[in-house]
């Protein structure tokens, strides 16, 4: 099936979900056919932007592992929230920031982009850049002591978008080992840094 209409109807159902509207037939339907009209064609006129063709079978397969990086993501969301709240509140020094060199698996644009942003949503951690020729990410992070804690739902993300993204690689393949550089703070070389294993646990980016 051509990419374009398979991103119109993802954009009709987005579009439910901007309106918030309410659950009933008759205003479900109704605004998801407006976001179909909508959608089609801001689709096809983007159409150059997406591959010619998508495999629907792929996609479907792909959703359980959407809906598992969604809450995985929300979870993440909210326990950064409570964790720099009380970073903000909490007397003495809760904050080291330092920056992180985190290698991905994930190749497409579509799927570097997705772990990048939700990174960055995430309170307490940001995608400062994305090195194309190493394919990794510099993550600053509002407290870099324990970098097990950070990278491991970075990598629960990736492992979904794995299948997401039906990359090259998958799941099973061992992440490369992260760079970290507490000294000056500077964005991490591998070259110039020891590396650090990808120890796993924690609960999220902070």
């Amino acid at each position: 099936m051509r990419r374009w209409l398979v991103a119109g109807v993802a954009f009709g159902v987005l579009w439910l979900f901007v309106r918030g509207v309410e659950l009933t037939v008759d205003a479900v339907v109704g605004e998801f056919l407006i976001g179909i009209a909508v959608g089609l064609p801001v689709a096809y006129l983007f159409r150059r932007l997406y591959s010619e063709g998508i495999d629907l079978r792929a996609a479907v397969q792909s959703v359980p592992y959407a809906v598992l990086y969604a809450i995985v993501f929300v979870r993440e969301i909210v326990v950064a929230n409570f964790d720099v709240a009380y970073r903000v509140l909490a007397p003495g020094d809760q904050i080291e920031p330092q920056v992180i060199f985190v290698p991905l698996r994930v190749e497409t644009d579509l799927g570097v982009t997705t772990i990048a942003n939700s990174i960055t949503i995430t309170p307490g951690t940001l995608t400062l850049d994305h090195d194309q020729e190493e394919n990794a990410l510099y993550v600053h992070v509002i407290d870099g002591r324990d970098v097990g804690a950070i990278v491991d739902p970075i990598r629960t993300w990736e492992d979904y978008a794995l299948v997401i993204f039906d990359e090259e690689r998958s799941p099973a393949d061992p992440a490369p080992a992260v760079s970290v550089h507490p000294e000056d703070r500077n964005p991490p070389r591998p070259a110039d840094h020891p590396e650090v294993p990808d120890e796993g646990g924690g609960d999220g980016g902070r």
